[in-house]
């Protein structure tokens, strides 16, 4: 398994400057003094030097961003990741790992991402959930250790699909009650 962390450099570091002003204005936060956004990335079935390779063609612009095997933190940072709920598709995972493929020639490997947000500044417990609820939908994202190792989890095998039989023969007063009884999405219409 291979890790990489990718940051813009400071003068194309856009989205951090933008994140700054969005958590002044929105949550009027002022404490913030500056912010980096950093994208990890984690990727499984790969060699030392097809990583190498990878990480300057592919996962990172060598001209605009800094790459590290490893995230530097000063003390006076705070720190939080965020990646795609499992079964949630990560575009940015998906492209890297095609990319990657094309460049090795072989199977397509493992590629996971995730947003890593480093905030400096006098922030309380208080602004930190603040930001963190405002940053992280929960319907599609989750907050996830920024350091921890990564840990592949296969989805588990789906049950079975319900075949419905005979649903259609039922009266609209049968259907009604069936349909709440299994919560289906369709309407008596349908």
């Amino acid at each position: 398994m291979h890790r990489l962390f990718v940051e813009k450099t400071t003068p194309f570091a856009n989205d951090s400057a933008h994140l700054i002003g969005d958590l002044r204005n929105n949550l009027a936060i002022e404490s913030i003094k500056s912010a980096r956004i950093v994208q990890r990335y984690d990727l499984d079935g790969l060699t030392d030097e097809e990583f190498a390779k990878a990480t300057q063609l592919i996962l990172s612009e060598p001209q605009v961003e800094t790459s590290s095997t490893e995230l530097s933190l000063s003390s006076d940072e705070t720190a939080f990741a965020v990646e795609f709920l499992p079964g949630q598709f990560d575009q940015r995972a998906d492209s890297a790992a095609q990319c990657v493929q094309i460049l090795t020639g072989k199977e397509r490997p493992f590629v996971s991402s995730a947003r890593v947000i480093i905030l400096t500044g006098k922030l309380s417990k208080k602004d930190l959930e603040a930001i963190k609820k405002y940053l992280i939908n929960p319907v599609d994202s989750h907050e996830v250790s920024v350091d921890a190792p990564y840990k592949r989890n296969d989805s588990p095998e789906p049950t079975n699909v319900a075949i419905l039989k005979g649903f259609n023969q039922k009266s609209k007063a049968d259907f009604e009650r069936y349909r709440s009884e299994l919560g289906l999405a369709m309407s008596t219409a349908d």
